[in-house]
């Protein structure tokens, strides 16, 4: 969604204390085929329980961005019971616009006042303490901050939906995997924004490739050839930090860049479509000597992944104006090739 004009940042509100309400709900976010695309909790399925028992499952917004309003409308349409019940961002206005948004789809299912919106940067304890073991937290910030916002939810026992990406560097990724672990050991769901595996038909077509219809794949091949855009000049009189932040795609530290950002969706469907990680990597990129982008990222990168059995993968971005534009990703087998998404 557009990014909101300045707004007065408040980095202090009052804090909501844990609801010590105790609930037999079980277990509901379910990692299997029935989810779909958009969000994973689209397609969650919540069991019945005794009907004296409250089934609502709460959810906490942290980050009320465009992904994070279109998340929760995604959780509003998964059967059983399900409420909004705190938000959580650093900019006061994008709060309000996602309150009001999401008010205008399902008022019945909105049920955060005042005094859960929390502004600023503890806001996402906050949120989270406002849920009990069981609940869900959407974690859909700049990923400079997911790691952090994911332990402190798998340490209070809440269920997770986290955007991609996931880190910014390699220690945020151990961070991200160390969490994960400890919320097996809980038996704490989380579900990821790698959205192409909730697709259907691509379900279905890994089901084929799996059953030997295409043979042994030899190769893969994706493209994400867009204008990404690059980043201007820091407007004048603007916080440097709420500027960084407000650039998504751009700055390494806020979200790895394009490469991780934008790119993560194809480079998963070829770990998918081989059911491995690849073995080793090369790559290659650079810049126009024309650019005129403040960025960090590079306007082309190419990568090339070898798998243990010797398949290839070969992946292309590139981010200039102009230029022949293509988002597909394609397989060769032995047998035959297929055209995976695009």
């Amino acid at each position: 969604s557009p990014t909101p004009a300045r707004t007065t940042m408040k980095l202090e509100s009052n804090r909501v204390p844990i609801s010590s309400e105790k609930s037999s709900r079980r277990e509901f976010l379910k990692l299997g085929g029935g989810l779909v695309a958009g969000t994973a909790l689209a397609g969650v399925s919540i069991p019945h329980v005794h009907a004296a028992e409250d089934n609502t499952i709460r959810l906490a917004l942290i980050g009320c961005g465009g992904r994070g309003t279109g998340a929760v409308n995604n959780a509003f349409n998964a059967p059983g019971p399900v409420k909004l019940f705190a938000m959580a961002d650093i900019v006061e206005a994008k709060l309000r616009a996602s309150h009001a948004n999401l008010t205008r789809i399902a008022e019945d299912k909105v049920d955060v006042p005042q005094e859960r919106q929390f502004i600023g940067f503890d806001a996402y304890k906050k949120a989270i303490d406002c849920l009990r073991p069981g609940d869900v937290a959407l974690l859909t910030t700049r990923a400079a901050f997911r790691p952090m916002h994911l332990e402190y939810a798998v340490e209070k026992g809440v269920n997770v939906f986290m955007e991609k990406s996931f880190a910014t560097d390699p220690v945020g990724c151990r961070r991200v995997l160390k969490a994960a672990d400890e919320a097996e050991k809980k038996n704490v769901k989380i579900a990821a924004g790698t959205m192409c595996r909730y697709s259907r038909n691509r379900q279905e077509l890994i089901k084929r490739i799996r059953d030997g219809e295409m043979g042994q794949i030899q190769l893969m091949r994706a493209y994400r050839s867009e204008h990404f855009g690059g980043l201007g000049r820091k407007p004048e009189g603007e916080n440097e930090l709420y500027w960084q932040l407000r650039s998504i795609f751009h700055l390494f530290w806020v979200s790895a860049g394009l490469w991780s950002e934008a790119d993560i969706h194809q480079i998963d469907e070829m770990c998918w479509i081989k059911d491995a990680w690849p073995v080793s990597a090369h790559g290659v990129g650079g810049r126009a000597v024309n650019s005129t982008d403040y960025g960090q990222n590079l306007d082309n990168c190419t990568a090339e992944w070898t798998f243990a059995d010797g398949t290839k993968a070969y992946y292309l971005m590139r981010n200039l104006p102009n230029c022949h534009n293509e988002f597909a990703t394609f397989i060769h087998g032995s047998k035959c090739a297929a055209q995976f998404s695009g």
